[in-house]
């Protein structure tokens, strides 16, 4: 059983270094996002999103060079993309989520890697994890 988290360590680390005023505009938060960013392994999830338009950032630690990203997103409406970058900045992921998709990033340098999630318009849950391979 999964314990519901309105706001994990990595997101509340997140809002301290996006300033005031970017996080009093984060319109993930009534959605009360589950982020976990444990290393080697990140999951977001928000249920019951209703037009969003937003770019959201976060930084994680993959000790490898590559990583299994599994989408579980249902799309009622808009869109919402997945982006990954490895610790040297380089894209090695980059797709739209969908309901069911389990695949390898591109092989990239181990570090601190950045996923950058792109919602337009999105309504719907969002569900995806990254995990070291």
């Amino acid at each position: 059983m999964r314990t519901r988290t309105a706001l994990s360590t990595l997101a509340l680390a997140g809002a301290i270094a996006c300033g005031v005023a970017a996080c009093a505009s984060n319109p993930l938060l009534p959605y009360e996002p589950e982020i976990s960013g444990a290393p080697d392994n990140f999951q977001l999830q928000a249920t019951r999103v209703t037009n969003v338009t937003s770019t959201q950032t976060y930084s994680w630690t993959n000790t490898g060079t590559r990583a299994t990203i599994n989408h579980s997103t249902v799309t009622t409406g808009g869109s919402a993309l997945l982006t990954v970058r490895d610790g040297a900045g380089v894209t090695v992921y980059s797709k739209t989520l969908a309901p069911s998709l389990s695949e390898a990033t591109a092989v990239g340098g181990a570090g601190t890697w950045t996923i950058v999630l792109t919602l337009t318009s999105y309504s719907g849950t969002l569900n995806f994890r990254a995990q070291k391979l």
